[in-house]
């Protein structure tokens, strides 16, 4: 597998893993059936993120691929949560927000 296709793989990855969190943020809203299905979401992201990582791995390092793909997940599930949770989208969130954004950037031009 080319270098390239390992970051597109590994970017897949992290929304899988916002999408597992996502899950479990509707987990917490519903209940019976519903919950049972945002449930098998969560299971299926996490074996699809769990899988992708893995992939990515094979040619990126793991000192690089983790954290990007834990960055990836940790932006996109705070943006989720601004967006559909109603969080609070403070000055110090977005700030740290863009910090971790860059930090993931900086990662992929050394790596």
């Amino acid at each position: 597998m080319q270098v390239n296709w390992s970051w597109a793989i590994l970017i897949i990855a992290g929304c899988f893993e916002a999408g597992f969190a996502f899950c479990l943020g509707k987990m917490k809203e519903v209940s019976g059936t519903a919950w049972w299905l945002w449930g098998a979401g969560f299971i299926i992201c996490l074996v699809i993120s769990m899988f992708l990582l893995a992939k990515a791995t094979q040619t990126l390092p793991i000192s690089t691929a983790y954290p990007v793909w834990t960055g990836i997940g940790a932006v996109l599930t705070v943006i989720l949560g601004i967006l559909v949770f109603h969080e609070p989208a403070s000055f110090a969130r977005i700030f740290f927000i863009c910090t971790l954004i860059a930090s993931v950037i900086g990662l992929k031009m050394v790596g």
